[in-house]
């Protein structure tokens, strides 16, 4: 039995109950993201059919400009434009921006739609690279393909919104396949609210699994890939619970670069994407917040689950990885730029409760619950903490994260049902229970490689392969 000084068993309960705190500060708001989030559900209007919806929007939409970054996206290139092509709106166009592409994601675009060299009048608005060369075609006139100086991804957006000729710009991933009703769907707080609206997202969803056929899910399905199907749960979790609440509190910090609506003209005054970040997207609605903030002006920045788009997920530790360690690099890079936001009455409900969410989950969580797995099983095995301590923090990570993860789902299938099967159901069930014993501890390393990278001011995406989608 090894003799400890007083004084370490003192210091080793701290140590366990700042862990504790800091876990429970997080359940905590969890649970009042799910309550605000069933809240939103429940006071939403009912959902309308694709019909009923034009009738009702079609003459009051604002045009909309479709703007899709791609950088190598030769293998889902054709699908995705093909899906944004054929999208149910009155007024659109589509600006698909080739960032110096390395492979042939330039040449498909030219030869599937045969597109030839144009010339378009443009203000410098925003910060980017040079233009290669602008590219049309008469027969199929919604479709602008910009092919520019590699830039990464804020630079091609800010490029494609120069570019852009609607009051409405929606930012996507090239690889994102909206659902046909998307934009009808996600326009309407811009038309029910034109005033304070400034920026609306939608939900994405995991396209592995499903079968796709001239750019469109035709059938729903779950992925065979099992980390595929974790990330599963955890979109649903991300979106329907935090995002949702998050919208609901009116403190909505981030807007997915993969499916968001903006007001161009907000965009334009806060001077577009940020180039030093990988969280571009995140930064961009924190810039949002400061602005209209600063201005006294009353704004609103939602979202709103009906509008779907579908995305690849990875499949492997590897990319899965380098993915959720970026997005840590970009949270922890948007706290650090806007930090004199953080508890400042000057920013209301953002100061506060929006900068007091990301410093929980994303600053502090990882290094708190690495910690609490590294240190208070050793500690109790040492005699240094009771076992009420090590209960305490089992119950924090276990017990609240399956409740959790079970209850977002839970609020889906009751709200909007959108699992056709209950076979389904059921085996995302057992997945929300299971990711906490093994894929949440990964997960909270990898972010915590993110915020090593963050520390060592890495900069740059890294490498994303995807397999395209699966075709009927």
């Amino acid at each position: 039995m090894i003799d400890f000084p007083p004084w370490s068993f003192a210091a080793a309960e701290l140590i366990t109950l700042v862990i504790i705190l800091v876990g429970l500060i997080q359940v905590l708001f969890n649970l009042v993201q799910l309550v605000f989030a069933g809240v939103a559900l429940h006071e939403r209007p009912p959902l309308s059919s694709t019909s009923v919806l034009w009738q009702r929007y079609s003459e009051l939409a604002p045009p909309i400009a479709l703007i899709a970054p791609a950088y190598n996206e030769e293998l889902t290139i054709i699908a995705s434009v093909d899906a944004l092509l054929a999208l149910h709106y009155p007024d659109f166009e589509v600006v698909v921006i080739n960032d110096g592409s390395k492979d042939a994601t330039l040449q498909r675009l030219i030869d599937h739609y045969r597109l030839v060299p144009v010339q378009r009048y443009h203000d410098q608005a925003l910060e980017s690279k040079p233009l290669r060369g602008l590219y049309a075609a008469d027969d199929v006139p919604r479709l602008l393909v910009i092919d520019k100086v590699n830039g990464g991804k804020a630079d091609a957006m800010n490029a494609g919104i120069n570019l852009a000729r609607s009051p409405l710009v929606c930012v996507i991933d090239a690889d994102t396949l909206l659902e046909p009703d998307a934009l009808i769907r996600v326009v309407r707080p811009f038309v029910d609210d034109p005033v304070r609206t400034i920026a609306v997202g939608g939900t994405i969803r995991i396209a592995n699994g499903c079968h796709v056929d001239g750019g469109r899910v035709i059938r729903a399905g779950l992925p065979r890939n099992l980390l595929a199907l974790v990330q599963v749960v955890e979109y649903l979790r991300a979106f329907l619970m935090a995002r949702l609440g998050l919208s609901r509190m009116g403190t909505l910090m981030i807007i997915s670069g993969a499916f968001g609506v903006f007001r161009r003209g907000a965009v334009l005054d806060v001077g577009g994407f940020s180039h030093n970040t990988v969280g571009e997207d995140m930064e961009l609605v924190v810039k949002l917040h400061r602005h209209m903030r600063e201005q006294k002006r009353p704004y609103r920045i939602a979202y709103i689950p009906e509008p779907v788009s579908w995305t690849e997920a990875p499949e492997s530790l590897k990319i899965l990885g380098n993915q959720r360690a970026r997005w840590q690099r970009g949270a922890l890079e948007t706290f650090r730029k806007h930090f004199d936001m953080f508890l400042n009455p000057k920013y209301g409900r953002i100061g506060f409760v929006g900068f007091g969410q990301i410093l929980i989950v994303d600053v502090l969580g990882p290094l708190v619950e690495v910690a609490g797995y590294a240190l208070v099983p050793p500690l109790w095995l040492l005699g240094l903490i009771s076992f009420d301590y090590l209960l305490a923090f089992v119950a924090l990570v276990f017990t609240f994260g399956v409740f959790v993860s079970v209850a977002s789902l839970v609020l889906e299938e009751v709200q909007l049902r959108r699992l056709p099967r209950a076979r389904d159901l059921a085996l995302l069930t057992l997945v929300a229970v299971f990711e906490n014993f093994g894929y949440r501890q990964l997960n909270n390393f990898w972010r915590l490689r993110g915020w090593w990278q963050f520390a060592r001011k890495k900069q740059g995406w890294g490498t994303m392969t995807r397999k395209g989608f699966q075709r009927s």
